[in-house]
């Protein structure tokens, strides 16, 4: 599934910056074709970073990256009453 993940956030990405660079670069586009291109590069956009997201979760869960400095709510309680801005 992880590679599925992988290949998606390729694709996702690729037509992010490809449909993107059409949509700030193309001179002779309708308005029509001009809107077609950023809707695809804002979706591109959107699923290069779920995608992403969904890639750092797994590697963190999998033990291939080290999980995120996060506390937990008591630790996060505890420094908050702590510091006394």
């Amino acid at each position: 599934m992880n590679k599925l993940i992988a290949i998606v956030n390729v694709v996702a990405w690729s037509g992010f910056w490809a449909f993107g660079y059409i949509a700030l670069t193309a001179q002779d586009l309708s308005e029509r074709q001009l809107i077609i291109a950023s809707l695809l590069a804002f979706a591109g956009f959107i699923m290069g970073i779920v995608a992403y997201l969904r890639l750092v979760r797994a590697a963190e869960a999998s033990g291939y990256a080290k999980k995120t400095n996060q506390l937990d709510a008591a630790a996060r309680n505890r420094a908050q009453s702590e510091g006394g801005m």
